[in-house]
């Protein structure tokens, strides 16, 4: 990953080697030997990390640390230290600080740390301009979020077909967003102060579904106590949204195909036709002509409901809108149950995008609900995993999480009392990163066996 690095030491060789090394990885360095300077080339908007050594005449690295935590709390800071400064530094990481890496140190060991201190960098100001573009939307915009020419193609049809005020039929997979589309049409179109009346086709008894739609007089059936006024005719003026048409029983599909030719309905019990002024909406997640061809839908019906035509496209067709969905997930989330939103890692992220949601947006803002509450988010294989997801799933513990954790406790508890609270000797003879140790030491509550308890 490209970055840019500002560098602060003044130690002269060791700040020309540092500098080799990052250069050499491919980051752009900007060495100084003091922190006069360093501060003018930082900002809220800069995309690098400041590594600065601990001992300094004049502005040491804490306060020149303070002082960058103070241009922006996100900017990472890495800490050069001495042996004799691991506490310190220590408590500097609690402050705000990102890594330090104790001297001696090989090179490898900055570069990494650099390495993922970027990615960090470059996650947060992602996260931040996502957010800045949701709240720049507005109109479709912010209604039909995206960026994708799929998402603009799609919003350019709501705003061309809203206003002519004629029957639209909207196709999708589950979960895509059928409804959403539907009521923008009505919400862009001329009887946006009137009602929008959404009905599950799928979801109606079929006894009772022509009595749902288009009402029933008194006695009409048996336990017809009082006159029931239907959807279409409470919609008059207004939208009605027919949800998974294909459901629809042949019988009362030639009812429909009368209403939407005639504009009247008749309810049960009755002879009176009843005008109703309605704008039909029709959605479907299957192919009608197939259902036409195998006898399940009425050609007739079909060519009236497909007066005007739009496809809403699957999530996987458009990637590249799956993080700034997500954001708005999260963050409506978090603001309905009253949490700070959570941190999008870029593991997070990677999983959200190699991920084929067959359940589309419905199942990304699942997702996102979930990783809100701390839970698994439960796509695919790569889950974000949480203790309340290792709960839920053993059905009260994970006893193996837990046996793995106490052993994995003891042994750094050992190694850090073999080698005297050293955690340079430490995290060497355990193999691991440094910014490993130490999250490991402040999970398994071991901050007394370091220098920090001196």
């Amino acid at each position: 990953m490209s970055g840019r690095i500002v560098l602060v030491d003044d130690e002269r060789h060791l700040r020309a080697a540092c500098t080799q090394a990052l250069e050499l990885a491919g980051y752009a360095v900007e060495a100084f030997s003091s922190a006069d300077g360093a501060l003018d080339r930082l900002s809220p908007d800069w995309d690098g990390v400041l590594i600065t050594d601990i001992k300094m005449p004049g502005t040491d690295g804490l306060a020149l640390m303070r002082r960058v935590l103070d241009i922006d709390a996100e900017l990472p800071v890495i800490l050069i230290t001495g042996h004799g400064d691991v506490a310190m530094a220590v408590q500097a990481i609690k402050d705000g600080a990102y890594d330090f890496i104790e001297k001696p140190f090989a090179s490898e060991i900055l570069v990494d740390s650099a390495k993922r201190a970027l990615e960090k960098r470059h996650l947060v100001l992602e996260n931040r301009a996502l957010r800045s573009a949701l709240d720049d939307v507005g109109g479709i915009e912010r209604a039909i979020i995206g960026r994708t020419p799929a998402a603009e193609r799609l919003r350019e049809k709501i705003l061309a077909y809203g206003p002519t005020d004629a029957d639209v039929l909207i196709r999708g997979e589950t979960g895509s967003g059928k409804e959403l589309v539907a009521r923008n049409l009505h919400q862009f179109g001329p009887r946006r102060d009137r009602r929008f009346v959404a009905i599950n086709c799928g979801a109606m008894p079929e006894t009772m579904a022509e009595s749902e739609l288009f009402g029933h007089e008194r006695g009409a059936f048996t336990g017809a106590h009082s006159r029931r006024v239907g959807k279409f005719e409470h919609a008059d003026g207004g939208t009605v949204f027919l949800d998974e048409i294909e459901s629809m029983p042949l019988d009362l599909q030639v009812k429909l195909l009368r209403v939407m030719q005639e504009r009247l309905i008749v309810r049960l019990g009755s002879n009176r036709e009843i005008p109703v002024d309605v704008r039909v909406i029709a959605a479907t997640k299957k192919n009608l002509r197939a259902a036409i061809a195998e006898g399940r839908f009425r050609e007739d019906l079909y060519y009236r409901l497909d007066i005007l035509s739009l496809d809403v496209p699957p999530l996987r067709d458009r990637r590249d809108d799956i993080p700034l969905l997500f954001h708005h997930f999260l963050a409506l989330a978090a603001t309905r149950h009253r949490r700070a939103p959570p941190e999008v890692t870029p593991e997070t992220l990677g999983a959200l995008l190699h991920y084929d949601w067959p359940g589309n947006v419905r199942e990304l803002q699942s997702a996102a609900l979930r990783h809100a509450l701390g839970l698994a988010m439960g796509i695919g294989g790569t889950e974000a995993t949480s203790a309340a997801a290792d709960d839920d799933a053993s059905g009260g513990g994970n006893r193996l999480a837990e046996r793995l954790a106490s052993v994995e406790r003891q042994v750094i508890a050992r190694e850090l009392a073999r080698h005297g609270g050293n955690l340079k000797s430490t995290y060497e003879s355990l193999g691991i990163s440094r910014k490993t140790l130490y999250d490991k030491i402040r999970k398994h509550g071991l901050e007394r066996l370091t220098p920090e308890s001196d």
